[in-house]
């Protein structure tokens, strides 16, 4: 197989601080591809230290034991090439950087050139760019490294590698998932390996850290913009794979860029071709159901939780919450508290029961009336001659919050909220109530797409395991006789888009409003996301799976006299 690289892309799930779990998945990594016959394995963007480490690389320590990991992997590497992503430190600079280790030697280092600074990224904020890199030559080929933002520019560092005599680029990334981040990445790659003239071999990170969730699915395109290898989507794997030396594009060697010649030790092996894999993109639905049950699962055990606990009211939100977290963190481990109070209906308590009976979760039931009974009375002087209104809504609400943190404290059990965007973005939910918790799994999940995926999960399960009478019945909150969510807010379905355009778009009222929505829908819920940033401000972190999360990619000022016309 002399005219053939095999080259491995090792998409694994890192963990940020996690320096020994990192290294070892790492080395045995190395090891896997080595003895599969790979001449490179390549890791995702600083698979060292984990993704984003954020104020942590202010901390001598951590860069130290970067430094001191990274050369136990190098260690590692006799008779293969590997690229992994690290951090580096250059008189009083730090690096985002990829090492080129080979033959328990460093045989080069390459800075990221474009560091991003927009949505989830800020980068600026801690590391310096760099302008120059080197291109690195074994059999016959010339390869070209670079990092996530990197490949992304527009006659940027690719364009410099390929003019330089590249025809294979190797580029190591921790890119985000949100909805539909694969069509965009793909049809990126593409158009940037054929206007260039270079095969790109790109490796992602996957698992999930705090909010974010990388969703991996590697890949590997052609100098035609034909995908020729792609990895699984939100797993761990090392993808394997064979290039053909002569089909990769034949340029002419450049004279300004310095060219690294790779040898390898040892004799190569003779092998057997690896057959070509399936390539499967998952459906729109189970590609979001995927990421936040690997977000819950991640957020869950990267934090030291093994059980969660959510409150099962007997809707659609609840009950999806809780298939997700069965689906993280097996059944066994997940627990339901049904806490009804006199405006719960014997429905909602009985499709919470067959809901956690239907998954083979635990359920309790902890009536709440005879405590809501008493904070009324224990307030009655103080509330005499004022009508009922939110005050004693809301008290229901945070009586729960309590239960659920006082059982989440005396068993250890991670709360999960069960709010989804839609209720995030106008603030329909209590604070210190149904916003308290540990981790808010469907936060970034619009309420129509609620109702999508857990019309998903049952297809997929084959049986109706969220009863139909949920899915059917309208949304209500049960803090009074006979409520409904249409009292307060617009129809979900109208809801939603207008949410998209102001939170995700940054659309004006006006421009909204053109599209066919009625001004006094727009306003109301414009009127409704801007003053309940104070909220949001202080509710858990939750699964990113939009464009544009609250938090992470949205940064709004609390005392804000700026109003939408």
């Amino acid at each position: 197989m002399k005219n053939i690289l095999r080259l491995a892309m090792a998409q694994i799930n890192t963990c940020v601080g996690d320096f020994a779990g990192n290294a070892r998945k790492i080395i045995n990594a190395i090891e896997e591809a080595r003895a599969l016959g790979s001449q490179i394995v390549c890791f995702p963007e600083l698979s060292v230290c984990g993704y984003p480490p954020e104020d942590l690389l202010f901390k001598n320590s951590f860069i130290k034991e970067n430094v001191r990991r990274l050369n136990q992997i190098k260690e590692k590497t006799s008779g293969i090439i590997a690229i992994v992503g690290t951090i580096s430190k250059e008189a009083g600079a730090i690096f985002n950087s990829a090492a080129i280790l080979a033959d328990k030697k460093t045989v080069d280092i390459y800075h990221k050139i474009y560091l991003p600074n927009y949505g989830v990224f800020d980068e600026k904020r801690y590391f310096s760019s760099d302008s120059k890199f080197n291109l690195y030559a074994l059999k016959g080929l010339r390869m070209g490294v670079n990092i996530c933002e990197d490949i992304w520019v527009e006659d940027g560092v690719i364009n410099s590698q390929s003019q330089s005599g590249a025809n294979l680029i190797l580029t190591i990334n921790a890119s985000p998932y949100h909805a539909g981040k694969i069509n965009l990445r793909q049809k990126m790659l593409k158009n940037q390996a054929k206007k260039n003239k270079v095969f790109i071999a790109y490796i992602n990170l996957v698992g999930g850290q705090d909010e974010l969730v990388f969703d991996g699915q590697s890949m590997l395109i052609s100098d035609e913009g034909k995908v020729l290898s792609l990895a699984s989507a939100f797993k761990e794997e090392l993808k394997v794979m064979d290039i053909d030396l002569e089909k990769l594009p034949q340029k002419p060697k450049s004279r300004k860029i310095k060219i690294i010649s790779l040898y390898l030790s040892e004799e190569e092996n003779i092998l057997q071709p690896i057959p070509a894999a399936r390539i499967k993109k998952l459906e729109a639905a189970e590609e979001v159901f995927s990421a936040l049950v690997l977000g819950t699962r991640d957020y869950c055990q990267k934090n030291g939780f093994s059980k969660a606990i959510l409150g099962l009211s007997g809707g659609i939100d609840s009950s999806l919450v809780a298939v997700i977290a069965a689906s993280a963190l097996g059944k066994d481990n997940v627990v339901g508290a049904i806490l009804p109070s006199r405006f719960n209906s014997s429905d909602s308590s009985d499709d919470a029961i067959s809901l956690a009976s239907n998954l083979g979760i635990k359920h309790i039931t902890i009536p709440i009336q005879e405590i809501f009974e008493k904070y009324l009375n224990i307030l009655n002087p103080y509330f005499l001659g004022q009508p009922w209104n939110t005050a004693e809504e809301n008290l229901q609400a945070r009586i729960r919050g309590n239960i659920l943190m006082a059982l989440s404290n005396k068993f250890g059990w991670l709360v999960l909220t069960t709010g989804n965007k839609s209720e995030m973005g106008v603030g329909y939910a209590t604070l210190y109530g149904d916003m308290a918790g540990g981790f808010a799994v469907i936060k970034d999940v619009p309420k129509t797409l609620v109702y999508k995926l857990s019309e998903f999960y049952n297809q997929k399960e084959d049986k109706e395991i969220i009863p139909r009478r949920v899915i059917e019945k309208a949304p209500t909150a049960e803090l009074r006789e006979n409520q409904k969510d249409s009292d307060s807010l617009p129809a979900y379905e109208t809801l939603d888009p207008i949410l998209k355009y102001y939170i995700e778009e940054d659309l004006s009222v006006s421009e909204i409003i053109k599209k066919s929505f009625k001004r006094e829908d727009v306003l109301k819920t414009v009127r409704m996301v801007d003053t309940s940033e104070y909220k949001r401000r202080q509710s858990p972190p939750g699964v990113k799976i939009t464009p544009r999360a609250f938090g992470r990619d949205r940064r709004m000022p609390i005392a804000n006299k700026f109003k939408e016309a």
